[in-house]
């Protein structure tokens, strides 16, 4: 129960039913504005992807993923997918999709070993989406362009909720600000990761922070990012490692930083190499979406998540995602959640 954020006085402004409607208002206004700004087409996503493979999303490469057999394939595994980050990129390249276009597809996933807490569910939805690039779009330029244009998305999504719910204010600022995970490390030395989080989100409202994988002059990267899907050794425009990061709000709500997107240019052949020599996984090379990249059959790219139920849940101003979606929670949790008034799904 220590993991539960408990807002003094926290009342819903939305009863269940205008929330379901809510819920509904966002993800399909959302959705459409996030496809028109990155040029996007939806595709149908899978649920779980055979083992073997390195298509799944490997996190940060200790999660485990739900696995079963099936019986038709003589007792291969499969496996519930953790997220699409390499699977669209195959996609991409079925599809022969141009570069300034791209796909996104609704991704629902489980994360068996997750923390459960007010932000955090065993189920994760997201949109899930890639876009091929050019060479010369490999930069912190592009990146920056990429995140103002979802950021935006988030923005007139928000618009439009308070503009159908009068009850609701909005709380976002007009600009998303931009700063290097080692700054940051610079600007608050003493302070964990999440803290360092907590300040400048605060200080800023809304922050992408770019170069989350790589290590830091602490000797620790900022989070974890697996080898082989976003490139964090790459040096970007300011000389700094890093061509990825993740979108945070500050959510008075909580009184926390909230990521909304996780989110970055996608390794090119000499990144992948280089990663998997870093992290001592060089034996990826084998598996078949790394031998389909190092052989250069699949398009340059950018791609990332946006949390579905987060988006909605800071939105329609919730105080737990079990408000949003209907997943599995500790018993003690649902029972304080009642008495804060937090009506779980």
């Amino acid at each position: 129960m220590s993991k539960l954020i408990k807002p003094t006085n926290y009342k819903p402004l939305l009863d269940m039913r205008q929330t379901e409607q809510g819920i509904k208002l966002i993800k399909e206004f959302f959705q459409m504005n996030l496809s028109t700004e990155l040029r996007l087409r939806r595709v149908t996503a899978p649920l779980f992807v055979l083992k073997g493979l390195g298509i799944n999303d490997d996190l940060n490469g200790v999660e485990r993923p739900v696995t079963f057999p099936v019986k038709d394939l003589g007792d291969a595994q499969a496996e519930v997918v953790h997220s699409l980050a390499k699977w669209k990129r195959l996609t991409l390249a079925d599809y022969d999709i141009e570069p300034g276009y791209g796909v996104y597809a609704d991704m629902n996933a489980i994360r068996a070993d997750e923390e459960l807490d007010n932000l955090h569910s065993l189920y994760v939805d997201q949109w899930d989406w890639e876009a091929v690039m050019t060479a010369e779009q490999r930069n912190l330029d592009f990146l920056k362009d990429i995140v103002r244009r979802i950021y935006s998305a988030i923005r007139r999504t928000e618009f439009l909720v308070c503009e159908r719910y009068t009850e609701i204010k909005p709380f976002l600022p007009e600009d998303i600000h931009f700063i290097e995970s080692e700054d940051l490390l610079q600007m608050y030395p003493d302070k964990s990761v999440k803290e360092r989080e907590n300040l400048i989100c605060k200080k800023y409202g809304a922050v992408f922070v770019i170069g989350i994988g790589g290590k830091l002059s602490n000797g620790e990267p900022h989070d974890g990012r697996a080898p082989d899907y976003d490139d964090w050794t790459t040096p970007n425009s300011d000389g700094r490692q890093g061509l990825n990061g993740d979108i945070l709000i500050w959510y008075p709500m909580l009184e926390r930083a909230v990521e909304l997107s996780s989110m970055g240019i996608r390794v090119d052949k000499e990144a992948l190499l280089r990663q998997l020599e870093l992290t001592g996984q060089q034996d990826r090379k084998e598996l078949y979406f790394h031998k389909k990249l190092l052989g250069g059959e699949l398009p340059l790219s950018i791609g990332g998540g946006i949390g579905q139920s987060r988006l909605c849940m800071v939105l329609l101003h919730k105080a737990h995602l079990g408000e949003i979606q209907a997943s599995i929670w500790p018993e003690d949790m649902v029972r304080e959640c009642a008495k804060l008034g937090m009506a779980i799904i």
